[in-house]
C-alpha cells in the first residue's frame, strides 16, 4: 500500500512549486537563446583576429557582444535555475546525486562566467578606437589577444564539460524515477554525453557542439513542459492541512 503524503511534505512540495515555475521559465528562455544564437552564429560568424573583432566592435557593438557569446552567457545563466529545479524534482529519488549533479552544474555556470570576455572585449575595442600612438595600439592588440585567449581557454573548456556531466548525473536519475519521462531522460544522456568534448576541440569539438544543441533545445522544451506541470495548483496541501485541524 503506498504511503500518504504527510501535510508537512505536502506543504514542502508546495514551497518548491515557485521554484519549477521559475526553472521551467528558464528553460523556454534557453530554448529562445539556441533559436537566435544559431543563425546569428551562421550569418556572422567569429572574427579570426584581435583586430577583427575591433572593427567589429567599432562597427557593431552589439553584434561584438553577440559573437562573443552574449546570448549563451543567458543561456548559461538560466540552466542555473534549470539545475535548482530538476533538484528539487528529483531530491526524493536519489538525493545524494541529485545534489552532486547540481553542484557540478553549479560549478560549471560559475567557471563559464569567469571565463566570458565579451564586455572586456568591447572595452578594450573603444580605447583602441581612442588610441592616439601606435605604441597604445600594439598595447591594446597584445591584451585583446589575452582577452581572447581567456575566452577560449582552460576555464571555458572545464565548464563546458562540467556542464555536460552534470546533465548525464541528472539524466542518471531521471531514469530511475516517473517524473520525468524516459526519453527525457535519454535526451539529456545524449545532449551530455556530446559535451564531454569543449568547442575549442578542433574541428570534432565543433561540430559535436553544434549537434548538442539539438538534443538541447528538445530537452529544455520538455523539461519546460513538466516543470509547469510539477508547479500547477493542488489542493492537496488544503486538504490535509483541512483534515490534520478537524
Amino acid at each position: 500500500m503506498a504511503r500518504t503524503p504527510g501535510t508537512e511534505e505536502l506543504r514542502i512540495e508546495a514551497d518548491w512549486k515557485p521554484i519549477y515555475r521559475m526553472g521551467g521559465v528558464a528553460a523556454l528562455i534557453s530554448v529562445a537563446v539556441i533559436v537566435v544564437a544559431v543563425p546569428i552564429y551562421l550569418i556572422s560568424p567569429p572574427p579570426t583576429s584581435v583586430l577583427d573583432w575591433f572593427t567589429l566592435f567599432h562597427r557593431n557593438a552589439l553584434l561584438g557582444l553577440l559573437d562573443l557569446d552574449l546570448l549563451m552567457l543567458i543561456g548559461i545563466a538560466m540552466s542555473g535555475l534549470i539545475y535548482i529545479a530538476l533538484y528539487g524534482a528529483l531530491r526524493q529519488i536519489n538525493r545524494p546525486l541529485m545534489a552532486l549533479g547540481t553542484i557540478v552544474g553549479l560549478v560549471s555556470v560559475t567557471v563559464y562566467f569567469a571565463s566570458n570576455t565579451a564586455f572586456n572585449m568591447l572595452s578594450l575595442s573603444s580605447q583602441y578606437d581612442a588610441a592616439t600612438t601606435e605604441a597604445e595600439r600594439s598595447r591594446l592588440l597584445a591584451a585583446g589577444q589575452a582577452t581572447l585567449a581567456i575566452w577560449q581557454g582552460s576555464a571555458y573548456d572545464i565548464g563546458y564539460v562540467l556542464g555536460g556531466v552534470a546533465m548525464l548525473i541528472i539524466a542518471v536519475v531521471m531514469l530511475r524515477s516517473a517524473v520525468f519521462s524516459r526519453p527525457t531522460a535519454y535526451i539529456g544522456l545524449l545532449t551530455g554525453a556530446l559535451m564531454l568534448i569543449p568547442a575549442t576541440a578542433g574541428t570534432v569539438g565543433l561540430v559535436l557542439s553544434l549537434v548538442s544543441l539539438a538534443p538541447a533545445l528538445i530537452w529544455d522544451m520538455l523539461i519546460a513542459r513538466r516543470l509547469f506541470q510539477l508547479a500547477a495548483p493542488r489542493a492537496e496541501v488544503a486538504t490535509a492541512e483541512a483534515r490534520a485541524a478537524s
